[in-house]
């Protein structure tokens, strides 16, 4: 199976999506593996978004994640970084679909509720970033055989 990372931004955490947006992925049949709640350092928010560091966006970014407490996730299934993507939506609301989490819940880009990653590399170096092995349950849902040939 495969993996990816998703984050529940401050936003998100302050107006309480976290329920809902576990339960989308829940609903559409991926195994959460690991979550956390936290606040994260700025060495980590500098690792998570280390692409960005020299764009000037980058310091309001920095301040927006540190603002308060994120969400923080490791999603299992098959193809699940281009399906938790789809169900996040475009990274500006504006262009994300009716029905995804963006479009459903965000209204600038710059206060846009969730991150997930957006390849299996970023997926794992992301899943590195924020959790140990230890924090990794291996389980089998119970649905499984009813969700994958």
């Amino acid at each position: 199976m495969d993996r990816t990372f998703v984050m529940v931004k401050p936003d998100g955490v302050q107006r309480g999506l976290v329920g809902e947006i576990v339960s989308r992925f829940e609903s559409k049949g991926l195994k959460m593996v690991g979550a956390k709640l936290e606040r994260l350092p700025e060495e980590r928010i500098a690792d998570q978004y280390r692409e960005h560091l020299e764009k000037p966006f980058f310091p309001g970014l920095k301040q927006y994640i540190m603002s308060g407490p994120c969400f923080l996730m490791v999603w299992e299934g098959k193809n699940v970084v281009p399906i938790v993507r789809r169900i996040v939506g475009a990274t500006n609301p504006a262009e994300a679909e009716p029905g995804s989490i963006r479009g459903d819940y965000a209204l600038d880009i710059g206060r846009n509720v969730i991150h997930a990653s957006d390849s299996p590399e970023s997926a794992d170096r992301e899943i590195g970033i924020h959790f140990t092995p230890a924090e990794l349950v291996a389980y089998t849902r119970i649905d499984q055989g009813m969700l994958y040939e």
